[in-house]
């Protein structure tokens, strides 16, 4: 490896490993804050959030890679620039595409990260973050129910909750409403037996039962929790509005069905983000044979390709814009490059609804950011080539343009 590649690679290393920081942080900041507030609100360990934030990181480093990139591209290449480097390498008889070669070497390197990024490690991660939730809420079952809002995430149940101290699993100012088959609503008074809501028979009747204050207890291995309610009653009415009937209580419990709550989940298919290659061709073969359409599966599968060519094209695309003289390198470069990328994934988004839909085919609707980046990437380097060869010493203009009289004589006339 020659000095000068060794000194581009360099050149790229810094602002590349700074994209990828800057890139990554601007995406996961909203999944940051709902991480942090699991841990400060709702008592979740912190070591538990720094898995879900393991699971989710894939994902986004899939897409940040290539913006990091393009952005070191056009940073290490402005500099060169504004230092009049790119004039000395012109001097000396380096042409633009001799250039290409440790750019085109570092690109490989990073398409090959987001490659493995796309088949292996982001159907890893939201594989994981899915079950990952499913335990921690199983873990804090608290968590599934928000303050100040109507949670029907039980089959039958909606409740309401006025204040929750999260760490002690403590509830304030309760209201829920039961419409439950009456062999489901089972509650224990103090004493410890048994019986329907409000100690009377509510078969076909719709209770409200209201609380002062009630503790959560998770009991996962039987797939439900427990909500003891403490200080409240329970206002009863039939179906047939025949009657009604309000029943007091100092201690009561109430079992959520915890499996019918996260059954989504649980037992839900996977998503197409959660399939490998291999996985994706069997799912596109069963529907195949089904005669039912494709289209997701099959976008993923190309999405799973277009993106880590998507270096290699923001390589080709970044050095010619990146040569061109000015003098704020690294705000002009940041700009550039959020220019690009928003263009790049805009055209990515609107193909892949597009494919899923059925609008276009799957391979046109994927591959459509990268055709069109190609193109300008082209036209681009041809212009910069050009520029670069007028720019050539003057010995090695002579000698061409004597090249070019001989090869005019030497033709039959």
């Amino acid at each position: 490896m020659k000095i000068v590649d060794r000194y581009v690679l360099r050149e790229l290393a810094v602002p590349f490993l700074l994209g990828i920081g800057v890139f990554t942080s601007i995406l996961l900041i909203v999944r940051i804050l709902k991480l942090v507030e699991m841990v400060v609100n709702r008592g979740v360990p912190f070591l538990e959030m720094l898995k879900l934030f393991s699971y989710i990181l894939p994902a986004f480093l899939e897409v940040t890679l290539p913006m990091a990139l393009l952005l070191a591209i056009l940073v290490a290449f402005g500099r060169m620039s504004a230092d009049s480097e790119i004039i000395a390498l012109r001097a000396s008889g380096f042409s633009l595409y001799r250039l290409l070669l440790p750019v085109g070497a570092f690109a490989i390197g990073a398409a090959v990260i987001t490659f493995f990024l796309s088949v292996y490690a982001r159907p890893w991660g939201n594989g994981l973050l899915r079950t990952g939730i499913y335990d921690i809420v199983k873990a804090r079952a608290s968590a599934g129910i928000k303050p100040k809002i109507f949670n029907d995430e039980f089959a039958g149940l909606v409740i309401y909750v006025d204040r929750i101290e999260s760490r002690a699993d403590r509830l304030y100012g309760i209201l829920v409403s039961d419409q439950r088959d009456s062999d489901k609503r089972t509650a224990a008074p103090e004493d410890g037996g048994a019986v329907g809501i409000g100690g009377m028979d509510t078969a076909g009747d719709v209770n409200t039962v209201y609380a002062k204050s009630g503790t959560i207890y998770p009991r996962p291995d039987e797939q439900f929790i427990t909500l003891r309610l403490y200080d409240g009653g329970i206002y009863s009415i039939a179906n047939r509005g025949e009657g009604f009937e309000n029943t007091t209580f100092n201690q009561m419990d109430i079992n959520l069905d915890l499996s019918t709550a996260l059954a989504d989940l649980r037992s839900r298919e996977k998503d197409v983000s959660e399939l490998g290659f291999a996985e994706l061709n069997r799912a596109i073969a069963e529907k195949h044979a089904a005669g039912e359409p494709s289209f997701a599966e099959r976008v993923e599968w190309h999405r799973k390709i277009a993106i880590p060519i998507a270096c290699l094209v923001f390589a080709a695309i970044g050095v010619p814009l990146g040569i061109q003289p000015t003098r704020s390198v690294h705000s002009r470069g940041f700009s550039v490059s959020l220019v690009l990328i928003f263009l790049y994934y805009l055209l990515l988004t609107l193909g892949q609804n597009l494919g899923e839909r059925g609008a276009l085919p799957p391979v046109i609707a994927v591959w459509i950011p990268n055709v069109v980046l190609t193109s300008v990437a082209a036209y681009l380097l041809s212009r910069s080539a050009r520029d670069m060869t007028a720019g050539r010493p003057a010995w090695v203009s002579r000698i061409a343009a004597s090249i070019e009289r001989l090869t005019t004589r030497a033709q039959p006339t």
